[in-house]
């Protein structure tokens, strides 16, 4: 199935097997998942999301550091 992440610094669409975590497609498109908050809908997703169906995913890039 085709995932696809977007956002202002991420526009990637991945193929991952359909029981693999958003984690596991964040990596697989060379996204760090501790640097980034994936939402769908207006709703925050949880990394540990078990994927079921193609989807596209709203990626915002935390900022820390001073």
């Amino acid at each position: 199935m085709e995932i696809r992440f977007k956002g202002r610094d991420h526009d990637v669409k991945v193929n991952v097997d359909v029981g693999q975590t958003v984690r596991q497609a964040l990596t697989e498109a060379d996204i760090l998942p501790s640097t980034v908050i994936v939402s769908y809908d207006g709703t925050i997703v949880p990394h540990a999301t078990v994927l079921s169906q193609s989807v596209e995913f709203l990626v915002i890039t935390i900022s820390s550091g001073g």
